[in-house]
């Protein structure tokens, strides 16, 4: 039976990397390194350096292919993101089938934590639906990046006595009517904290995390909206990609 490894390589720093990664890591004897096309290659070169920093053994390799891009569906989000998913099953399931040996382990590096707004798992029960037998799965957790956004700005995500939300820009749109209470946002492509000026938030807000190139901001989302504004438009023009979270909330 052939395994795969799913394992999670953090929000950006290679030292978030666990033992329990560093085990699965040398385990694996092939890794598939996704190339989502973006004009800087970091994302890429983060996890070939994760490889060459934690294994020991040289008789791995590593193939790096190109990831199906997600077209919006004018009519239906989740019918565009079905054909995605789609897509990239067939990929990892081709994959699998020609590029894994029976009985050899293999490994994809998931950015951040596999079970937090990634689509991976869900990609990997598609093939199985379609191939039961075709093989054997692990998750190796990883630290998230909202994880990393509290860390970095030093503050805890609970409060005593309230919940904590954990949604997309894309969701909190739709919420936008009432005031966000301990929300964090991630996955957001529009600014969609400005929709909350004039109700007293605070924002804490992080791009790039743990890598050299991170961005931090915090203050009441009123006098700070702007700056983040155009610190995000700045460093996607400069990079061609960004990955940014944020926690709205009240202060006490």
């Amino acid at each position: 039976m052939k395994t795969i490894l799913l394992i999670g390589i953090g929000s950006g720093h290679p030292e978030q990397i666990t033992i329990q990664a560093i085990n699965a890591l040398n385990r694996a004897k092939v890794f598939f390194i996704l190339d989502k096309g973006y004009a800087s290659n970091d994302l890429l070169r983060l996890r070939k350096d994760i490889c060459e920093r934690y294994i020991t053994g040289d008789d791995y390799r590593l193939l790096q292919v190109s990831d199906p891009s997600r077209e919006d569906d004018p009519h239906s989000y989740q019918q565009g993101v079905a054909r995605w998913h789609e897509q990239r099953a067939a990929l990892f399931q081709r994959l699998i089938i020609d590029e894994v040996e029976a009985g050899q382990t293999a490994a994809f590096l998931i950015w951040g934590e596999p079970t937090l707004y990634d689509s991976t798992l869900r990609v990997f029960e598609l093939i199985l639906n379609n191939s039961p037998q075709l093989f054997d799965y692990q998750v190796i957790p990883g630290i998230s990046s909202v994880q990393a956004l509290a860390a970095q700005h030093r503050i805890p995500l609970n409060r005593i006595g309230e919940s904590i939300h954990i949604t997309t820009g894309r969701r909190l749109a739709l919420e936008q009517n009432a005031a966000p209470e301990n929300t964090v946002v991630m996955l957001d492509a529009h600014c969609t904290f400005e929709r909350f000026l004039n109700q007293g938030l605070h924002i804490y807000w992080g791009a790039y995390l743990g890598t050299p190139d991170e961005i931090l901001i915090a203050g009441p989302l009123d006098e700070v909206c702007e700056q983040i504004k155009h610190a995000r438009a700045n460093a996607r023009r400069e990079k061609g990609w960004i990955m940014d979270t944020y926690l709205l909330r009240n202060e006490m």
